[in-house]
């Protein structure tokens, strides 16, 4: 069951941009927030909540759903706006982020808001909190899948590769790993603040079922959650992206990883998107 089971790729393109605008016009907003790595990981959300994941906004705690984990939980807008699109709550509360006694933290909260399984923003431990929800599937013989999406500079803390081996010591098989590679983190480059490559060379010594893949596309994301399903072992998938993905000005712009756009800014953003979406 899903909220809403797009299978036209252009359809799922378009609600990538959708996730895009809500992104801009939330941390406009709020007047701070992550924008550009929200909108790096645009078409991830769109597949997973509108395609892949198994979930149901009518009953939120249903308990033979997958689950999703954003580990990286200052994306928190990009998944705000896809939970608000697929049914979890009003789209208009979407505008309250970051506001006092909104529902909508910062990072992600659980029993906040529905739809959120895990409180996360402590850089490095959604992935170990994914293991532990894959597991508990296994040990209670649910086909749960659990999809957890982790920044690219996040992996430079040392407790994903603990988690890593964890998994492939447990052969969680029904976990998939997201890496948005999009080389950008608050400090600037992952190469230069703290090079993690080689990246995929690395998943693989771990044990994991790793892909390398163009994230912006929704056709290989697709591929890719199946090929995962036919896997002995977990799975990684490396989603090569460009952050502030949509809007020229915010593309490859690490000042975007933690500003919002000013009034200007804005209106040019909202332009460059729906132009993309027409």
């Amino acid at each position: 069951m899903a909220a809403a089971n797009i299978s036209d790729v252009k359809e799922l393109e378009r609600m990538a941009n959708k996730i895009r605008l809500h992104a801009i016009e939330m941390t406009s907003a709020a007047g701070s927030g992550h924008p550009g790595g929200s909108m790096s990981s645009a078409e991830l959300f769109a597949v997973l909540y509108f395609n892949v994941m198994r979930h149901n906004p009518k009953d939120p705690e249903w308990d033979g759903r997958d689950k999703f984990v954003l580990s990286k939980g200052h994306a928190a807008p990009g998944l705000y706006a896809a939970l608000a699109e697929a049914g979890y709550f009003p789209k208009e509360e979407l505008l309250t982020l970051r506001k006092m006694g909104t529902r909508l933290q910062g990072h992600p909260v659980k029993g906040k808001l529905p739809g959120i399984e895990m409180s996360t923003g402590s850089l490095g431990q959604g992935l170990s909190m994914s293991c532990g929800l894959a597991l508990a599937a296994k040990l209670d013989n649910k086909d749960s899948k659990i999809y957890c999406l982790v920044g690219d500079g996040e992996l430079q803390s040392g407790q994903n590769w603990e988690a890593l081996m964890l998994a492939a010591h447990y052969r969680l098989n029904n976990l998939v790993v997201f890496v948005d590679r999009n080389h950008l983190q608050i400090m600037g480059t992952t190469e230069e603040t703290m090079n993690i490559d080689p990246l995929r060379a690395k998943l693989e010594a771990f044990g994991m079922n790793t892909m390398s893949i163009d994230g912006h596309s929704v056709k290989k994301i697709i591929k890719a959650c199946k090929r995962s399903r036919t896997s002995s072992v977990p799975t990684a998938v490396i989603l090569n992206t460009v952050k502030g993905k949509g809007v020229s000005f915010m593309e490859n712009n690490p000042e975007f990883h933690g500003r919002a756009c000013k009034p200007d800014e804005k209106e040019k953003a909202i332009l460059e998107i729906q132009k993309a979406m027409q």
